[in-house]
């Protein structure tokens, strides 16, 4: 499976400790230099720059070919890249959670999931206790509505 994400899965997965879900998940993912340069911005956690500054050998920086004008598009450069790379290596799936990108990566017909799609897999596969995960994200700065994150502890009760 050729999976390809942007920052914010990656940001927000390092930070509640379960990173290596996308590995037991996906086995390998692929981002983009904006993405490897966005998670390493001074406002980015300390944990996350560490991580991604000694990143697992399982995530690959890979950068794309074409050269991109970001300036007429509303979503950032780790987010351009991201749809790009996914495009030009034929992902399976994008890792994504803003808003616009999802619905340009379905624009262009792109399988996505996002940071709380990750941890329903998980969960799926009896990789986590959901509830103690949510609750981990819910001490972060990540935003989801309370009747969608009510919605996914619903269908994982035990």
């Amino acid at each position: 499976m050729i999976v390809v994400s942007d920052t914010t899965p990656l940001n927000y997965l390092v930070l509640i400790g379960q990173a290596d879900l996308l590995w037991q998940l996906y086995q390998r993912v692929i981002i983009p230099p904006a993405v490897y340069a966005e998670l390493q911005r001074a406002n980015t956690p300390a944990p996350v720059k560490q991580w991604i500054v000694n990143h697992p050998p399982w995530l690959e920086v890979r950068s794309i070919a074409v050269t991109l004008d970001t300036g007429q598009s509303a979503l950032d450069e780790g987010e351009c890249e991201a749809l790009a790379l996914a495009e030009e290596v034929g992902a399976d799936l994008l890792l994504i959670d803003d808003r616009q990108g999802r619905r340009e990566a379905k624009r262009r017909n792109l399988r996505v999931i996002g940071t709380l799609g990750v941890l329903a897999e998980a969960a799926a596969e009896g990789l986590i206790d959901l509830p103690v995960v949510i609750a981990r994200l819910q001490e972060t700065s990540f935003y989801v509505s309370p009747d969608l994150l009510q919605s996914l502890l619903n269908r994982f009760k035990q």
